[in-house]
C-alpha cells in the first residue's frame, strides 16, 4: 500500500472523470490525498490561498497538480500559465490530463510549462491503467526538485 503525505490537486470539472480518476487510485491502492478542484478559479484560490480558501499555508504544496484544459471560469490553460508565472508554485509538476487531441492545445500547453501531456481514454479500464501509470510514476518514481529557501546567502 502506498501512503504518504504527498498530495494532489486534481482540477477536473467534469464529475464522471473526477469519480473515475479516484476510483483508480484507490483500487490500486494509492492513498495519496487528493483536493479537487471543480473549475480554474478554484484551483487557483487553493494554490494561492485566496477566495475559500483564504488562510490556508500555501507553502504547503501539492506533489502533482492534475490538470484537465476545459474548465469553467479560468481555462487549464490559463491555470497552468499562472501556476508557472509565481516563483512559489513553478516546479510543482503538472501533468495535463484531458481529451483534447488538438495539436495546437498540446503545443501550447508544453510552452507553458507543462511536464506532461496525457490523452483521455473513453475506456474504462485503460483509462484507470492511464491513471495509475501518471500516479506511479509523479508520486514514485519521479524526484521532485527541492523547495526553495528565502534565506537571502551572505
Amino acid at each position: 500500500m502506498i501512503t504518504d503525505d504527498k498530495v494532489v490537486l486534481l482540477i477536473e470539472d467534469n464529475p464522471d472523470d473526477e469519480r473515475l480518476t479516484l476510483r483508480a487510485l484507490r483500487k490500486n491502492n494509492i492513498m495519496n490525498e487528493v483536493v479537487v478542484a471543480y473549475d480554474g478559479q478554484e484551483a487557483l484560490d487553493y494554490l494561492f490561498g485566496s477566495g475559500k480558501f483564504e488562510g490556508r499555508n500555501v507553502e504547503a504544496l501539492p506533489s502533482l497538480i492534475v490538470l484537465d484544459l476545459t474548465l469553467p471560469r479560468v481555462t487549464g490553460l490559463e491555470v497552468l500559465q499562472r501556476i508557472r508565472e509565481r516563483e512559489l508554485t513553478k516546479l510543482v509538476p503538472v501533468v495535463v490530463l484531458t481529451s483534447s487531441d488538438e495539436e495546437s492545445a498540446m503545443t501550447r500547453a508544453y510552452e507553458l510549462g507543462a511536464n506532461s501531456y496525457v490523452k483521455k481514454s473513453t475506456d474504462s479500464s485503460e483509462y484507470s491503467d492511464m491513471v495509475l501509470n501518471v500516479a506511479m510514476y509523479w508520486l514514485l518514481l519521479n524526484q521532485t526538485a527541492p523547495p526553495r529557501t528565502s534565506v537571502a546567502a551572505t
